[in-house]
């Protein structure tokens, strides 16, 4: 019994000490590097996050104006229903301060660290729980914010309105762009607060340099084209859509 102790004794070697220690760093070092990757993960869906909800700021503060719109077209009328009363009664047209237009454009959103953001239109796919602001220029930094404008011509005329946006795995932007179907309705609204139907009818992948989608031969129809990345960022996937 005492032999065969010192004979396992014998057999944790220096060199076996050794490796002992190198397993115990390179776990210690894995446990670390896995942490650190997956607090970036953390922090950079935190980032994304944060930029997206900009994009849901800009839809807030554009519904607020059209509410005020709104509420000012009914003031109108009712200060002109006043006017031809008053004429009926005296013959006499007062001279009464008219409230202003709204705005014609959906217009520019300064978000809390000053940077501004001019949204040209709002793309809605109901089916994908897909509702953006399209943003009228086309950067890296501004699409972590929302979807951008890509080409093409002003939303909902004749031609072809080409978006981009990213492809992010929670879902957002257009992240479940890949689910849509032909036949699937699209929507946008314009800068006069006009909202167009447009319908998919076809759906394929590229490889980044094929721009071939933007083209704007459309013989005369309104089209738009959605592009994202696909297949871990190495082609891109078109949706084409034509309005209704």
């Amino acid at each position: 019994m005492n032999q065969i102790i010192v004979t396992q004794k014998l057999y944790v070697t220096p060199e076996l000490r050794r490796k002992k220690k190198i397993y115990k760093v390179q776990f210690a070092l894995s446990v670390f590097f896995m942490i650190l990757l997956f607090s970036y993960y953390i922090y950079a869906e935190y980032e994304r996050d944060k930029s997206e909800q900009v994009s849901q700021d800009i839809l807030t503060s554009l519904a607020e104006v059209q509410e005020t719109a709104s509420d000012n077209t009914i003031s109108q009328d009712e200060i002109l229903v006043v006017n031809l009363d008053q004429v009926a009664e005296t013959e006499v047209t007062p001279n009464v301060e008219q409230p202003e237009a709204a705005p014609a454009n959906l217009g520019t959103y300064t978000a809390e660290d000053g940077k501004s953001y001019t949204t040209e239109s709002i793309l809605n796919i109901p089916g994908l729980g897909i509702n953006y602001p399209v943003l009228s220029e086309q950067s890296e930094e501004l699409l972590k914010i929302s979807l951008n404008k890509y080409w093409g011509p002003a939303p909902n005329e004749v031609g072809n309105y080409c978006i981009v946006g990213h492809n992010y795995r929670s879902g957002k932007m257009f992240g479940n762009l890949s689910k849509i179907q032909n036949g699937d309705k699209v929507e946008l609204t314009d800068a006069s607060g006009r909202t167009l139907t447009y319908t998919v009818y076809n759906k394929y992948v590229v490889e980044p340099d094929d721009t071939r989608c933007t083209s704007q031969l459309t013989n005369g129809y309104k089209e738009l084209t959605l592009i994202t990345c696909t297949n871990q960022g190495k082609q891109r996937l078109v949706v084409k859509c034509r309005e209704v």
